[in-house]
């Protein structure tokens, strides 16, 4: 690997990605890659703490998706764009990488953020790593609908993102979808990140990459808890628009939605 390989940078070794077994519906009740949304959910303390996200969206570790059975990585690859290609997102806290996932190198990381009681109340995936493992395997062994990755942020590993396709998951049944709406839930990890607005930023950054890096989608999508004031609040600064609120399996949740014709206008 590179020395300019983010996670290398942060001191992360390169093992072979572990096999993945097969796939499980997610909490949300809709396949790998389900749950649209970024449930930003605070920490201690006033303000964004990203404890975002719900559990219906799949988590996992790897640098590339595992290889499909009939040679079609490619196409399963370009579900969203190869994520692993996409370089950084610049925020005014530093360059932000989106590495995705991997089970040997990451889990235990992930683990300790989702045991986190902040973390615990939105994702519900507290409790042994074979919980989160259960959660990322679900998506590495998917479709390539979903890719979980890990942010890091100025070289440091401090964040768990979800990037899915909301056009393809159950979701697109609450709203008037279309096609490759993308989705995104987000969890800072380390307590010290939360609180003082990083939220936002970190939203508004890689909502915004999202949109380079995908010429086709129209518009990034997010479903936080409705009851989670400070996540809607960060979305909002982050030039989402509340769109509607939704009844999902495990929550009501607010519709929020960043339009790539507003994007420089919010």
């Amino acid at each position: 690997m590179s020395s300019s390989d983010p996670m290398a940078t942060a001191g992360f070794t390169t093992p072979v990605m572990a096999d993945v077994a097969s796939g499980t519906q997610s909490r949300a009740g809709s396949v790998v890659g389900v749950g649209v949304g970024v449930g930003v959910g605070v920490g201690s303390g006033s303000g964004v703490g990203v404890v975002v996200g719900s559990a219906s969206a799949p988590g996992a570790v790897s640098g590339e998706p595992p290889p499909r059975e009939g040679g079609h990585d490619d196409l399963l690859e370009d579900l969203l764009d190869r994520v692993a290609e996409w370089g950084p997102a610049d925020t005014p806290a530093g360059p932000l990488h989106l590495v995705p996932a991997r089970l040997d190198r990451d889990l235990s990381l992930i683990s300790r953020w989702m045991n986190d009681p902040a973390a615990a109340a939105f994702w519900e995936l507290a409790g042994p790593q074979s919980v989160v493992e259960e959660h990322l395997r679900a998506q590495l062994a998917g479709d390539g609908r979903s890719v979980p990755c890990v942010g890091v942020l100025n070289g440091t590993p401090m964040s768990y993102w979800e990037i899915y396709r909301a056009d393809l998951d159950p979701l697109a049944r609450q709203y008037p979808a279309g096609p490759h709406d993308t989705g995104i839930h987000l969890l800072i990890g380390a307590v010290a990140d939360r609180g003082r607005g990083l939220g936002g930023l970190l939203l508004r950054a890689v909502a915004d990459l999202v949109l380079a890096q995908r010429p086709s989608c129209a518009r990034v999508i997010a479903e936080p808890d409705i009851r989670n004031t400070p996540s809607v609040a960060a979305f909002l600064t982050a030039g989402f628009r509340f769109s509607a609120e939704v009844d999902l399996p495990a929550k009501r949740a607010a519709l929020m939605v960043r339009d790539r014709s507003l994007r420089l206008l919010l």
